[in-house]
């Protein structure tokens, strides 16, 4: 659930304080002995209008400042998890919701891809034009990925020229299909400046999923290596992982505890 929504409850039913505050104070004044239900009663019956007015615009204020509070909250969580530079998330954002498509993939036995691009010529470009010129042309992919995105796709910066996209629900057939549209699309821009991008492919099949092999770095490593051979080819090219590069492999600190 947002923060807005959270926070506009939680202020809400704190405004709650308002009447009873209001309550306790002229229960106090009138008598120092233990106050007693009836009084109670009496005190409210007396002043119906006043507690009840007291009471719906504390709920209404206080709920609005939630709501905005929250509103403010969930903008800079928002921003957080972005990059700036090109309005896609960033490498903080994209390994939350990989940590989450992951666990959907094994939970529900579902195919999941994950493409690792990395652009071919833009150190050139910032040697050459200087790095606003590079930031242009980051701009540049970011418009040429979004319009292949469907609304379950994630398409993140992950730090320099690299850029990674998630696709739920997507085989390797149409994972490799979907990274050749991708190349396709980026080779096809010319301005500002002309690029071209390597990508690499990994795909944990609802096979995989239901047998449960791989985790999110076992993933991302097997797109990163699909990656570096599609350089090795020559650039500008779609390289499949290898099922077999999904395997699990565990790391120094796990290794400690075996």
């Amino acid at each position: 659930m947002p923060r807005r929504f959270i926070y506009a409850l939680t202020a809400g039913l704190l405004s709650s304080g308002a009447p009873a505050g209001l309550l306790g104070i002229r229960l106090a004044k009138n008598t120092t002995e233990p106050v007693s239900l009836h009084q109670v009663k009496a005190e409210l019956d007396g002043d119906r209008p006043t507690y009840a007015y007291i009471g719906g615009a504390t709920a209404v204020i206080f709920t609005l400042f939630g709501y905005l509070l929250g509103r403010q909250s969930d903008r800079l969580a928002q921003l957080s998890e972005s990059d700036q530079l090109t309005g896609l998330l960033n490498a903080k954002g994209f390994s939350k919701r990989l940590q989450s498509e992951v666990k959907r993939s094994i939970r529900y036995r579902v195919p999941l891809t994950l493409l690792f691009l990395d652009l071919d010529g833009l150190k050139g470009i910032n040697d050459r034009h200087g790095h606003r010129a590079g930031s242009a042309a980051l701009r540049q992919i970011a418009r040429a990925i979004r319009p292949e995105l469907r609304a379950t796709d994630v398409a993140a910066r992950w730090g320099g020229d690299e850029f990674t996209i998630l696709a739920p629900n997507t085989n390797a057939d149409a994972g490799a299909a979907f990274a050749e549209r991708i190349r396709a699309r980026i080779a096809a821009q010319v301005a500002p400046w002309p690029l071209t991008a390597s990508i690499g492919v990994a795909t944990v099949d609802d096979d995989e999923a239901a047998g449960r092999r791989t985790d999110p770095t076992a993933l991302m490593r097997a797109a990163d290596g699909a990656l570096y051979e599609a350089k090795k080819r020559g650039k500008n090219t779609v390289v499949l992982a290898e099922p077999s590069a999904l395997e699990r492999r565990p790391n120094n600190s796990e290794l400690l505890h075996l």
